[in-house]
């Protein structure tokens, strides 16, 4: 099979934003006197949209709807104006975009990030890699529903199977399943290779520059 278009997840994939993500809710956190939490534990917070991650960070005593929409604006507030601060690409992510660029194979961004948000990050660090960027928009549309990766495919007319989904969570691979598209997995991200083989990868990497061995 030749594939002839990949599908990029944001965060963990193209690019480390887990210190501004990080700074950006502990902020919230602190301003509440509530506990803060570390890098470490941050990342594992991340991967279902950042209304999930505010939900993880709060205290159990301290979750209520009121209290999550209420910490959720502010999070979304402070990140919008910090979010590529501490944020870039992983190495090796731009020598890799270089080379697809040269072979003419068609590339998107598809994040659980909030849509603006998604469009911003890319833009900033990664202007005129990609045909799509598509953040959340519809909270019933986020991965690891297909249906924005198989609007992706419709767009390049393209069948499912000719495109590769790259991610580094098990919400990735899900996705990447659930739209038939070949799944790969991703080591230097936010989950393990084993947690990544668990939910469906065909293939897990540990460097970008792997992809074009693929392709």
């Amino acid at each position: 099979m030749k594939f002839k278009g990949i599908i990029f997840d944001l965060d963990g994939t193209l690019v480390n934003s887990l210190e501004d993500i990080t700074d950006s809710m502990n902020k919230v956190l602190q301003d509440l006197n509530y506990p803060t939490h570390s890098y470490d534990i941050f990342q594992y917070f991340i991967g279902s949209g950042l209304r999930n991650t505010v939900t993880k960070a709060l205290p159990a005593s301290n979750n209520s709807d009121e209290q999550i929409e209420t910490c959720f604006q502010s999070m979304v507030k402070g990140y919008s104006e910090n979010c590529t601060i501490k944020t870039k690409p992983y190495d090796g992510i731009v020598e890799l975009l270089n080379e697809l660029a040269t072979r003419n194979i068609k590339l998107a961004v598809f994040s659980n990030k909030a849509d603006e948000l998604t469009k911003k990050i890319t833009a900033e660090i990664f202007p005129d890699y990609f045909d799509a960027s598509v953040g959340l928009s519809v909270e019933s549309l986020k991965k690891p529903n297909p249906f924005e990766a198989l609007a992706i495919s419709e767009r390049w007319n393209l069948k499912p199977e000719e495109i590769i989904f790259i991610g580094d969570s098990e919400i990735d691979m899900q996705t990447a399943v659930n739209a038939n598209m070949f799944a790969v997995g991703v080591t230097w991200g936010y989950r393990t290779e084993e947690e990544l083989k668990a939910s469906g990868a065909k293939l897990v990497i540990h460097h970008p520059l792997e992809l074009i061995d693929i392709v």
